[in-house]
């Protein structure tokens, strides 16, 4: 993937956020806590390092969804942009869904898919895993 600027924030605008490069993972995730967490059967996740992730209107408020998960929302709309885990605070997961354009970036693999709903069919050819990528 070429070197981009990608922006996004959440959908009133109160947050708002700039990359200086471009993901080094893109990928779809089937647990049940981000279905919860985001009200879809499947959410798709770009990482970044996170000095490559620049906070131009304020920041998400953080939910401890677990004892090390962190999952961002802006609390004045309830948007869903972030997650991250405590034992690796040097990258930051954005939700796709929270760019101004989520054509410029592209998954590359599902994780969690043991936690998949059963209705829903996979026919991309994106790598597949049962759980999550150690």
């Amino acid at each position: 993937m070429t070197k981009v600027v990608l922006t996004g924030g959440c959908l009133c605008g109160a947050i708002r956020y700039q990359t200086s490069a471009s993901p080094f993972a893109v990928d779809y995730c089937h647990c049940s806590k981000c279905r919860k967490h985001n009200g879809s059967i499947v959410v798709a996740w770009m990482d970044f390092k996170a000095e490559q992730v620049t906070w131009l209107q304020d920041k998400p408020t953080e939910y401890a969804s677990s004892e090390t998960g962190r999952r961002g929302f802006c609390n004045k709309c309830g948007s869903t942009l972030t997650y991250g885990d405590t034992r690796y605070r040097q990258y930051t997961t954005l939700t796709i869904a929270s760019l101004d354009d989520a054509n410029l970036v592209q998954p590359s693999y599902h994780i969690y898919l043991d936690d998949k709903v059963d209705w829903l069919e996979i026919t991309d050819n994106c790598k597949r895993y049962a759980q999550g990528v150690s």
